[in-house]
């Protein structure tokens, strides 16, 4: 019978605790990836319009004319809606959403009346709860990936780390309509599968590890770079059979890399097709934003007051510090890690919007949670090993929870615009804040949040807006 440790039952816990906070709307980005479910599930075809028109206004102030109709502009060659986002999250909510769509039409079919359009509330709460658990379980896969190498507390330590240190919190719970937590559970099960399954991996195996790896590439496009964990792992195996002269095996192993790339391209499949629908072409991907492939801006994505990953994040630099001790537990494990974070800083760095335009932190590195997790618990169980065991808690636990409190300090000023959530912040203006404005505005925040969410919203979505017609103005561009 499965047993959840006591460390298994925290998180759990923590999990229930923090349900709560879900917020269950469709913002920005977000109308995006849910029109895809919600125009399947309730029109059955790729039809975005309802979405766009009941977007909320800084989406739709860029899309839609003074009639409310999108724009000529807004529609690709063949007559469907610009909607370049993926499908991935959309695939991973629809089991919340037909259980949503069911238990709607059951309620109204007993005299009750709630519109079953996928807007009202029940679809949007099952999204968010969809979101919340797909977060909750990237956390406690990489847990389980890390206690293999670590002690078990250590393991816990850097997912509660992670999990409320890093912008998880943000993406899991606040903007749930966004894909980096559908991201970090993707990413996280395909790591823990493809360790589960390493040595002697059969060729149903290599199928499920590629169908993981698709579904990876549909929920998030730059979660092709985890891919090069089981590439890296068959070179290094195509090397070994060299040296041993073993043809047998290195053809076998040939076979398995070839099931392997057709079973991701299988799962691929639904973000092939919808964008064969939407832009005529099945490897149009409808993004305009330029690619320096020759200039990445390294040193901005880790550092930048402009959401780098570091500078926003700090609990981070122990993760990947972490990265390169994991060495001495796997040192295989450890250097295709560390590849795969370099290629994905220098993918992100390379990309024009490297700064991710309206962002809490670097939110593309939420792909990458399980490996900051594995880092941060092996950097941690080394420091218990050189250190005094007593001295090490000491420094893991005060240490974790200053980063962590640090951490979600800032997500409120980011929130509610006390620092701006496009372009760089003033690190002196937010250390300010730390100290003087949240311990003092958090807590009647906190109680607007739970107790009148709605008004709240409204309220930041209007200094969002105001800020993007400031910024046009500023540039010298016309009022949206």
């Amino acid at each position: 019978m499965f047993k959840l440790t006591k460390y298994e039952k925290v998180l759990v816990a923590l999990f229930v605790i923090t349900l709560p906070l879900i917020n269950p709307w469709v913002r920005g980005d977000g109308v995006g990836y849910y029109a895809f479910a919600r125009s399947m599930l309730i029109e059955h075809r790729l039809d975005f319009a309802k979405d766009w028109a009941q977007a909320n206004e800084s989406f739709r102030m860029r899309r839609l004319d003074s009639d409310g109709r999108p724009t000529r502009d807004q529609y690709t060659v063949t007559g469907q809606l610009d909607n370049h986002f993926s499908v991935g999250p959309a695939i991973l909510w629809l089991p919340f959403l037909i259980a949503a769509h069911a238990a709607v039409n059951l309620y109204d079919h007993l005299g009750g009346h709630v519109l079953a359009d996928g807007f009202s509330r029940p679809y949007r709460v099952a999204m968010a709860l969809g979101t919340a658990l797909y977060g909750f379980l990237a956390v406690l896969i990489s847990f389980s990936l890390a206690r293999k190498y670590v002690l078990e507390r250590w393991a816990f330590l850097a997912a509660i780390g992670i999990w409320f240190g890093s912008s998880l919190p943000v993406y899991m719970y606040f903007n749930p309509s966004w894909s980096h937590a559908h991201s970090a559970f993707v990413v996280a099960l395909f790591v823990w599968y493809w360790n589960r399954t390493r040595g002697a991996r059969s060729w149903e195996q290599w199928a499920i590890l590629g169908a993981l790896g698709g579904l990876m590439m549909d929920v998030y496009y730059m979660n092709i770079v985890p891919l090069l964990i089981p590439v890296l792992e068959s070179l290094a195996g195509y090397w070994t059979r060299l040296q041993q002269a073993s043809k047998e095996a290195a053809v076998r192993l040939f076979l398995n890399n070839c099931i392997f790339v057709v079973t991701i391209l299988a799962a691929f499949a639904p973000t092939l097709i919808t964008k064969k629908i939407i832009y005529g072409g099945y490897f149009r991907f409808g993004y305009s934003e330029r690619w320096f492939w020759g200039s990445p801006a390294f040193l901005k994505v880790c550092f930048s007051a402009n959401h780098g990953l570091f500078s926003w994040t700090p609990i981070v630099i122990l993760a990947v510090a972490g990265l390169f001790v994991l060495r001495k537990y796997d040192r295989g494990l450890a250097l295709y890690s560390i590849i795969v974070f370099l290629a994905y800083v220098y993918g992100i760095g390379c990309y024009e919007n490297w700064h991710g335009i309206s962002s809490y932190g670097s939110r593309f590195f939420l792909s990458l949670s399980a490996l900051f997790i594995l880092g941060l618990a092996a950097m941690f169980d080394w420091l218990g090993r050189i250190w005094q065991e007593r001295r090490t808690a000491i420094f893991a636990w005060s240490g974790t929870a200053a980063l962590i409190l640090w951490n979600l300090g800032l997500i409120y000023q980011w929130g509610m615009h006390l620092i701006p959530d496009r372009g760089p912040i003033s690190w002196r203006d937010a250390a300010f804040n730390q100290v003087a404005v949240v311990p003092e505005q958090a807590a009647q925040s906190l109680s607007n949040y739970l107790l009148h969410r709605q008004q709240l919203m409204y309220r930041i979505e209007q200094k969002d807006v105001n800020q993007i017609n400031e910024s046009h103005q500023s540039d010298g561009g016309p009022k949206p």
